[in-house]
This record gives structure tokens, C-alpha cells and sequence, in this order.
């Protein structure tokens, strides 16, 4: 009996070592490197490049799954909040692993203003290191980037809360935006 409640626990820890290996964080890309390229369809079936976006703010945002509780809650507070990032000149994508139809579906039901970028392979995914791979099932970690208009990852958000996320990326886009604007020169006597 003993020998088997052994051979059971050895198993059981070795299953648990594996999936802790699994979900183990990736190298992660840092403040001020250079943000990986993509060329990805969205919801309507037209292809997004890094370079599309070029000269202006972004925000991309990858989830897990389309129309699930948290997912849901943070594109429609993205939604909701997607004057505000207009006025930061800033644009959003979302990414998944999920289809386009899937996206078209998600989109289309929660009035969403942005593009929903499908990643069925999870190769951008795992360049931003934002992949999990389960073995057979794999999909995106919650994970946000703010990449500047030079194409540098300016801000990473590794652990987001949906329903407060795109507030504080609005606040971390004024505080970048602040941060990079050039200073005046006062001359001798002002």
C-alpha cells in the first residue's frame, strides 16, 4: 500500500513540476526595446503591421479568449474609454488566438472600436512572451504593451485588472507623453 501511495506522489509531483514549467514567465520584453513586427488579420479581414501605426501611440493588448468574463469586461472598458486614448493620440488592438470569425462575433456584439487581431498560431503572442502553451491548448496571457511612435515598447502591463486596465493605461500614456515632451529653454534674463 505504502509503495503505491509513493509511487502516486512521485507522479503527482512530477505532473506538478511539468505544468509549473509550463507556466513559467519567458524572457520578458523590457521598457525601451524595440517592439516585435506582426502582420495579423482582424475582425474584418484586413491584414495590421507594426508599421501601421508608426508616428502615433499604441496600445496592444493581448487576452485570453473572445467573449469571456474578464476579456469582455476589459475591451468594453477599452471601449468605453477609446476617446480618451484618441486624445492621447494613442490607437488599440486587441490580440487573441481566437479566429476571425470569432473576433467578427465579439466585435460585432460589444460595439468594439478597434481592431481584434487573430494570432492562431501564437507566434506574436510568444514574441511579446505573452504566450501560455499547454501542450494542446495555448492562448494569450493577459498582457499589455504600450509601444511609443519610434516603435520601442514604452510601458508593459504584466498584471492587469479588466475593469480598471484601460484607466491605467490612460494614465501611463499622460505620464510617458509628459515625460517626452522637450523642455523649454529659458534664456538668461526670463
Amino acid at each position: 500500500m505504502n509503495k503505491y501511495m509513493l509511487g502516486g506522489l512521485a507522479l503527482l509531483l512530477l505532473l506538478a513540476s511539468a505544468v509549473l514549467w509550463m507556466l513559467r514567465p519567458g524572457p520578458q520584453r523590457t521598457e525601451g526595446s524595440a517592439a516585435p513586427d506582426f502582420a495579423l488579420q482582424d475582425q474584418d479581414g484586413r491584414t495590421h503591421r507594426l508599421g501601421d501605426y508608426a508616428g502615433r501611440w499604441l496600445v496592444l493588448y493581448f487576452y485570453p479568449r473572445d467573449d469571456t468574463p474578464g476579456c469582455t469586461r476589459e475591451a468594453c472598458r477599452f471601449r468605453d474609454d477609446i476617446g480618451v486614448l484618441g486624445k492621447l493620440n494613442a490607437a488599440v488592438v486587441g490580440i487573441s488566438v481566437d479566429d476571425t470569425r470569432s473576433h467578427a462575433s465579439f466585435a460585432r456584439k460589444y460595439r468594439l472600436p478597434f481592431p481584434l487581431l487573430s494570432d492562431p498560431d501564437g507566434r506574436t503572442a510568444a514574441a511579446y512572451d505573452s504566450l501560455l502553451n499547454l501542450g494542446l491548448v495555448r492562448f494569450a496571457r493577459r498582457h499589455t504593451f504600450i509601444i511609443a511612435p519610434n516603435g520601442r515598447i514604452a510601458a508593459r502591463f504584466s498584471k492587469v485588472d479588466p475593469a480598471r486596465h484601460a484607466q491605467h493605461v490612460a494614465h501611463a500614456l499622460q505620464v510617458l507623453q509628459q515625460a517626452d515632451m522637450p523642455q523649454p529653454t529659458l534664456q538668461p534674463g526670463q
